[in-house]
């Protein structure tokens, strides 16, 4: 099946991501990737992806086996491709870990398919890739659609919303999180917390829209599998494939904005000076550097930038950039899998760290702290980190969102927990 492109300008003023994106609803798989115009070096190429219908999809309920299948599922369809990965993807890259907490989302493991049409969305463009209508009959059909408002909440949800971990235990768990790190276990560890709503009705559409609009992040994603929504306003980027050149942005350190110029200046400076979010930024970038020295060629692997602080609308962030040239023998699948999952969301080592996560986390992740992306017909491919994200199955009526942050031996849990809150800022907000 040939996909037929074509690119057709777009009148200042007219808002045609708005339009594609209403269209879109009529599909029960679509994946809408807006980088919000966000430039510079934690941006994306493109301004906005749209990906709706499937001619294909690999879909998976277990985690054995999911990356090799995925594999061959890439190199099947070599084509514009896009999907999730879940964090309990973890389960098969290190066969000893096991996901067996609390989950209310219930997303498959994994899932990507082909799209029926992609829409490459640019400020005064779109390039539409399409496998069965004509792009010029599907330009003319959405440019005409009217702009309407979307309702939001069937109702005010913040009132519902409750602690899967009551603070008192949050704060115990932090210090017994501070004595692994005193005994030698680890390092660092990523420590979260779900906030939860049970028997809601939701316009989920709605609430990405008003999340995207709060937080205008560079890598938020909207996805809908059938009854599972992800509504996600992340400003992480997990890994990036360009070439021959492997790219990965962690983030470790938050700072809330000011009110004005002067407090923005100096809480981004802060943030900057701040020795603890230094080290936990660091520690995090090491490991990285070793996860892609595993698929790039040796002596390649360097970091671009370190401790870049970067304005977001609600958040100060502390994100480094490392980047390495990859192996000409190595499937983009397999540099995939060589580092996820992403060590900002695990902490180091990795693996004690993810074991101890199970043991004090009382919610499996999931999506949260997984990957979504997309791969491109000529094999590169972007992903981002689910954070910041509200997940919702509308079958059960259950809402569901994750906060959390790195411990390390000089965290103070009481100022751990009010940055997991900072982090929830954007959620709670558009469900209010």
């Amino acid at each position: 099946m040939t996909r037929l492109s074509e690119t057709f300008p777009l009148p200042l003023g007219h808002d045609f991501k708005q339009r594609a994106f209403r269209w879109a609803g009529q599909f029960e798989v679509a994946c809408c990737l807006d980088s919000n115009g966000y430039q510079g070096v934690v941006g994306s190429e493109h301004d906005c992806l749209l990906a709706v219908g499937v001619a294909s999809q690999w879909l998976q309920k277990t985690e054995t086996g999911a990356f090799d299948a995925l594999k061959k599922y890439v190199d099947a369809h070599q084509d514009w491709l896009f999907g999730y990965l879940t964090y309990d993807l973890k389960n098969d890259v290190e066969p000893r870990l096991s996901s067996k907490n609390h989950d209310g989302i219930g997303f498959p493991t994994l899932h990507f398919f082909q799209p029926e049409v992609v829409f490459e969305i640019a400020p005064q463009s779109v390039t539409i890739h399409s496998l069965g209508d004509l792009p010029k009959m599907l330009h003319e059909k959405i440019s005409s659609l009217p702009l309407t408002e979307r309702t939001g909440p069937i109702r005010n949800l913040q009132s519902a919303i409750r602690n899967r971990i009551p603070k008192a235990d949050y704060l115990e768990t932090v210090q017994a999180i501070r004595q692994h790190i005193l005994r030698g276990d680890i390092y660092e560890m990523n420590f979260c917390q779900e906030f939860y709503a049970e028997d809601c009705l939701l316009d989920a559409p709605a609430i990405f829209q008003k999340l995207n609009g709060l937080g205008k992040a560079p890598f938020s994603a909207y996805y809908r599998l059938n009854d599972h929504y992800l509504l996600c306003a992340s400003p992480e980027r997990f890994l990036k494939k360009a070439g021959a050149r492997l790219i990965s942005q962690p983030i470790k350190g938050t700072r809330r904005r000011g009110q004005t110029v002067e407090q923005d200046a100096a809480l981004r400076q802060q943030l900057y000076q701040s020795q603890k979010d230094r080290s936990e930024n660091v520690m995090i970038v090491d490991l990285v550097r070793n996860d892609l020295a595993r698929s790039c060629r040796a002596g390649s692997v360097q970091v671009d930038e370190l401790f870049g602080v970067y304005q977001f609308e609600q958040v100060f962030q502390m994100i480094s950039t490392v980047s390495g040239e990859l192996l000409p023998e190595v499937h983009p699948v397999d540099a995939i899998r060589r580092a996820f999952p992403m060590g900002s969301m695990t902490g180091a080592p990795k693996v004690r760290s993810m074991e101890l996560i199970e043991h004090y986390e009382q919610t499996k992740r999931g999506l949260y702290s997984g990957a979504v992306g997309y791969f491109t017909p000529q094999g590169d491919f972007d992903f981002n980190v689910v954070i910041r994200s509200i997940l919702y199955n509308a079958a059960d009526r259950y809402l569901s969102f994750q906060a959390g942050g790195a411990i390390v031996f000089d965290s103070e849990p009481q100022s751990e927990y009010e940055e997991s809150l900072l982090k929830a800022q954007g959620m709670f907000k558009v469900l209010s």
